[in-house]
């Protein structure tokens, strides 16, 4: 990859100097591959394919004992002494067990957490030599307590172990290596995010394979989720952040005043990526630092708001997926201020102005990559026309029963503001399925039609010479349903950008396992899986909602139908501890009932940690800036904000003295989308009146529009004649 406008320019012209070649040379000529200079050091710094099968090589052994989780009890030494070379040759002599905590979006740098050892010991003589042993790669302990743990550990109880995540490749970044891990507590219990979706993953691989054994296809390796994270960013000059308490301290503006442009004219979508910015260079270095590590960041372009920027990789395996756009994040935010920017994840920043989701797309496929969702495919895969029809109802099915858990997922504290705004699908969980599909599942429920579902398409004739008729799907995009079906795909559009999407994609893959295996069990009882398929979407064809779920008449509709909606984040995270949800985990072998309750407290205070720390800045913002300013213009609501900061005060004081973490997060929200919101104003009339000479806060305006702010020293670093 290239790291700067510059070099994207200079290898342009390089390629186009070495294919130049006269016409007659040409003539006659193999066609020969387009260079793929460009690409060289994809995947450099992961431990997997040819890279590991070189150095497993040197020990005897291959790439191939990767594939087996075991080799973590029979070839560990040998796995070991492969990274510690590769390692060396990198320039890395520092290791970690890389694991997830609960509850690090928006307040825990990279997400992760870590320990770094070098690998090395003193010798007999005192000399420092290599130790890297199987013991130390598949293995480690820390302190469980000093993590969000709900409970489930103490200062006397505190044993925190890691242990290799053999889903999810060893990565190289600087001099240290970084090995995927899950933790848990010395009893087994969950303590991170990635524990429960590996039991996920198990639930769905053993129901899923019962099924489609018997829909006629013998799997022979398993079933596994796969994903697709895109990745929505704002990036602002870093000047301004730091006269920004609150974006630099809780990731958004809690005060500001709308500048006099927006996204009013659709301008920033999709426009060019200005080399007059240090936004390209800056996404381009993201992008060359994320292929070494063998992360796919294949597509880049600026999103609706002013100043807000996407990243999409190519789908894989969920484990994966998830331990690399945690990378990218990490790599995202550290990339930023080398180009004197700030990069923000949090869901969302700007009042008035669009938030950022990370869209999670959701599928299933067989080992060798038979895709459940995709018609054709599975159908041919079982020889059995009926068997994408059944599993869509076990799809919809567990939509409409856990509906309240898939919102739960989504419950991050920068979704209050995001989910329903004309950005993000409401907190009403349907799923759009398209007129076609919706009328080929209606006819299959209704004993009208049968067979295989063949997709439609249309054409497109612009009345053009120069551009010919051409054919696009027959389904229409539809950017407002939570959980609309893609092709081979669903597409979870209610995500927010900073989370970590491991719970999210825990839901999924729990609830749509409990369909699975119910529908194995009536099968195995002797039950015909169309009759089954059938009544199930009888029940369930309710959860079906292709129009727009940003209509109110339609939200009314949908809520008067039964749809799980939960407008309040805080009541979602209650959901996880319902008798419905514990026995769920519970039947599919994925958290346990403490575990489930442990979860509801971490991610309450999680919340009431975010808002305290968002009104703490809008108290010392209130007092340092805007105070000073209003008193110092001599105009201002002076009076008022000075009765703000009490009012403040007195509601995180009643926040303190509440008795439960879920009763704290009540009154929190409350105080956050209320009462803050109404000082909001207050701040933002005062800044409308001050003079900008005497307001020493970043202004929208100056945070928003990187194009309308290219001073001559960035324009000289950035713009080449």
């Amino acid at each position: 990859m290239l790291t700067s406008a510059g070099a994207v320019r200079m290898w342009a012209r390089k390629s186009l100097a070495q294919g130049m070649m006269s016409s007659a040379a040409r003539m006659g000529a193999a066609r020969g591959m387009a260079s793929m200079e460009a690409y060289e050091d994809f995947g450099k710094h992961v431990f997997s394919g040819s890279v590991a099968d070189e150095y497993l090589k040197k020990h005897g052994a291959s790439g191939d004992i990767l594939n087996d989780p075991t080799w973590t009890q029979t070839h560990a030494d040998t796995v070991a002494a492969a990274v510690l070379d590769w390692a060396v040759d990198n320039g890395a002599n520092v290791f970690c067990h890389w694991f997830q905590p609960m509850a690090a979006s928006g307040v825990r740098h990279g997400q992760t957490g870590q320990v770094q050892n070098m690998m090395m010991k003193f010798n007999s003589k005192g000399e420092p030599e290599f130790d890297f042993k199987g013991k130390d790669l598949i293995k480690g302990e820390t302190d469980g307590s000093s993590y969000p743990n709900g409970g489930l550990r103490a200062t006397h109880t505190a044993g925190g172990y890691l242990a290799i995540d053999t889903s999810s490749p060893i990565f190289l970044r600087g001099d240290t290596i970084f090995v995927p891990s899950a933790f848990v507590s010395y009893y087994g219990a969950a303590l991170d995010e990635k524990t429960p979706l590996l039991r996920a993953n198990a639930a769905l691989d053993k129901h899923g394979t019962r099924l489609l054994k018997q829909l006629g296809l013998d799997t022979n390796g398993g079933l596994r989720a796969n994903i697709g994270l895109e990745q929505e960013i704002f990036l602002v000059p870093r000047d301004a952040y730091y006269k920004r308490p609150d974006l630099q301290l809780t990731g958004r503006t809690v005060i500001g005043r709308d500048a006099p442009r927006g996204q009013e004219m659709c301008d920033h979508y999709m426009a060019p990526l200005s080399s007059a910015t240090p936004a390209l260079a800056c996404m381009q270095e993201i992008q060359d630092e994320c292929w070494k590590m063998g992360i796919p960041l294949k597509t880049r372009h600026r999103e609706v708001a002013p100043g807000q920027f996407e990243f999409a990789p190519l789908f894989g395996s969920n484990t994966t997926q998830i331990d690399q756009n945690i990378w990218v994040m990490q790599i995202i935010e550290e990339v930023a201020p080398r180009h004197g920017l700030a990069a923000l994840l949090q869901e969302k920043p700007f009042n008035d102005v669009n938030g950022s989701g990370k869209h999670n797309n959701w599928s299933m496929a067989t080992a060798d990559g038979v895709q459940l969702l995709a018609p054709n495919a599975i159908n041919e895969a079982t020889g059995n026309d009926d068997a994408f029809a059944v599993i869509m109802a076990a799809v919809v099915a567990a939509v409409d029963t856990h509906g309240d858990l898939m919102r739960m997922a989504i419950a991050s504290p920068g979704n209050d503001f995001r989910l329903g705004a004309c950005e993000a699908p409401p907190a009403i969980v349907s799923t759009y399925l398209g007129d076609d599909m919706t009328f080929y599942l209606e006819h299959f429920k209704d004993g009208k039609g049968k067979g295989a579902y063949n997709p439609g398409v249309k054409t497109l004739d612009l009345g053009t010479r120069e551009v010919l008729p051409f054919t696009v799907p027959a389904e229409d995009r539809n950017r407002t349903s939570p959980f609309p079906y893609g092709g081979a795909r669903f597409e979870f559009r209610a995500v927010g950008s900073s989370q970590n999407v491991s719970m999210v994609n825990t839901v999924l893959n729990t609830a749509v396992a409990e369909k699975f295996a119910e529908f194995a069990d009536r099968i195995d009882a002797g039950e015909d899986p169309l009759t089954i398929a059938k009544e199930t979407l009888e029940k369930h064809w309710r959860v079906i909602f292709n129009g727009d779920n940003y209509c109110e008449e339609a939200q009314a509709m949908l809520t008067e139908r039964g749809i799980w909606r939960i407008d309040s984040g805080v009541e979602a995270i209650h959901t996880i501890t319902s008798e419905k949800n514990t026995t769920l985990f519970e039947k599919m072998h994925v958290l346990t009932k403490e575990e489930c309750e442990a979860r509801e407290i971490i991610l309450h205070d999680h919340y009431t940690g975010t808002v305290e720390m968002e009104a703490g800045c809008l108290i010392d913002m209130i007092n340092q800036h805007i105070i000073p300013s209003v008193k110092s213009a001599g105009l201002g609501p002076l009076a008022d904000l000075e009765a703000a900061v009490g009012t403040i005060k007195s509601a995180m004081a009643e926040i303190h003295a509440a008795e439960s973490s879920y009763k704290k997060a009540q009154l929190a929200r409350v105080l956050r989308l209320e009462t803050m919101i109404d000082i909001r104003a207050v701040c933002d009339a005062a800044e409308e009146v001050v003079p900008a000479n005497l307001w020493t806060l970043a202004t929208y305006k100056e945070l928003l529009f990187l194009d309308s702010h290219v001073d001559a020293a960035v324009a000289e670093d950035y713009f080449e004649p």
